[in-house]
């Protein structure tokens, strides 16, 4: 069964020196995700470009999206048995190197497909990263809601950054030289997590920080067999699939539906900017209000007001206007993520809990690729301008399930299981 996070760790007062570790730690996790954050927002500002490079239409360069899905499902399937079989220094740098491989590939501007393959690489490398990254912060005994907060602050501010750069790139011959830029991001990302965590694993980690060890499964089962096995994962992975594939499809093609529907200019590119930025500053700025009202049931409050704001960009005939709510949209949607990984690291094993974490955010990850893709598709049958409803659409399933997650009065577990 799902067990509370609370009695892993006993209560120890930490040294100066371990709480400087521990900081050094946590900064190098946040850097590793502000380098996601810059996929992520690199690639909306860039599809007119590759549109115009390749000569393809919406359904075509969503193949981009496919391909990095593929990658992010297959990172959150090794997540789980890779946890076991190498540590979690190991497998924080393998990620950041096959995010090297992948933007080396893509700067290169080789014909469509190769940059397909580089986006699944991509995929796979992010998936391990983030997976891994979300279940070591979650162990951490110091204000773990607060950690979590600002690493997902930290993301948005990669991904408020990076359409500043994709902006001006994608107005360039040389348009793919931005993806130089990410594969330096991605290099000195690799270089202070080897440093940092030298590929130990994460007890040993723990252990650097004044935390005892994570407490171990008695079980014989597999940790795979046991995860699969937890209902609380699979709502949550369906949860984060949905909300974060929300979060992408908003960014990747809020740029396109500005332009294309609202005549907008190419600095539209900075519209994405300001979106991940709201992102940004709203996981941060909202902290103590998910505190106060409780976080079950603030995201039902930020959902009334999401929904307001994407109603004002589907029927404001303002590019400006439309482009000041996709920054209110950024900011109001920007607890959901670390809330959903704060209720996870609450009701699930320990032992457990990097598997499963990386299993959930790998499905995020997917989400990012996924529904930007589907909207990509109904974009080419249809036009652009089914974007707002899909979001609307997206917001609903999204909040649905969140209200199946904290509805649950005891831990979930499968059908069956002891």
């Amino acid at each position: 069964m799902d067990t509370p996070s609370s009695t892993v760790v006993a209560n120890t007062i930490q040294t100066r020196e371990q709480l400087l570790t521990e900081r050094i730690q946590f900064i190098a996790l946040c850097w590793g995700i502000i380098v996601t954050g810059w996929n992520d927002g690199s690639t909306g500002p860039l599809i007119p470009r590759i549109q115009l490079v390749y000569n393809i239409g919406y359904a075509s360069v969503s193949l981009l999206f496919v391909c990095a899905t593929i990658g992010f499902i297959s990172g959150a399937f090794l997540n789980v048995p890779f946890s076991d079989r190498f540590t979690f220094g190991q497998l924080m740098v393998l990620g950041a190197s096959l995010q090297v491989i992948a933007y080396a590939i893509s700067a290169a501007a080789f014909p469509f497909p190769a940059l397909c393959v580089a986006y699944a690489i991509n995929g796979v490398g992010m998936a391990i990263q983030d997976g891994q990254g979300n279940g070591y912060i979650a162990t951490m005994k110091r204000k773990p809601e607060k950690k979590m907060g600002i690493y997902h602050a930290a993301y948005g501010a990669g991904a408020m950054l990076s359409p500043l750069a994709a902006t001006q790139f994608a107005q360039m011959t040389r348009w793919s030289f931005h993806y130089l830029v990410s594969m330096a991001l991605a290099f000195s990302s690799f270089v202070f997590l080897l440093v940092v965590f030298r590929l130990k694993s994460g007890d040993a980690c723990l252990r650097g920080i004044g935390q005892g060890a994570i407490e171990k499964q008695t079980s014989n089962e597999s940790s795979f067999r046991q995860i699969l096995r937890l209902r609380s994962v699979h709502l949550l992975s369906l949860y984060i699939l949905v909300y974060v594939g929300l979060e992408a499809t908003v960014g990747g093609w809020i740029v396109t539906y500005i332009i294309r529907e609202r005549n907008g200019g190419p600095s539209s590119g900075y519209i994405s900017s300001g979106y991940f930025g709201g992102i940004m500053i709203g996981r941060v700025a909202l902290l103590k209000v998910n505190e106060k009202v409780g976080e079950h049931g603030v995201l039902f409050v930020y959902f009334v007001i999401a929904l307001g704001l994407e109603l004002i960009i589907w029927f404001l005939p303002s590019a400006i206007g439309g482009g000041i709510a996709a920054s209110f949209l950024g900011f109001v949607l920007a607890s959901w993520y670390p809330v959903a990984m704060n209720e996870a690291s609450r009701i699930l094993p320990q032992w457990l809990l990097a598997g499963s974490m990386g299993w959930i955010a790998g499905f995020g990850q997917a989400g990012s690729a996924l529904f930007p893709f589907i909207t990509g598709v109904v974009a080419q049958r249809t036009s652009i301008r089914s974007f707002p409803p899909l979001i609307i659409g997206m917001m609903i399933f999204s909040i649905a399930i969140w209200a199946i997650v904290i509805g649950a009065k005891k831990p979930l577990v499968m059908t069956g299981s002891k």
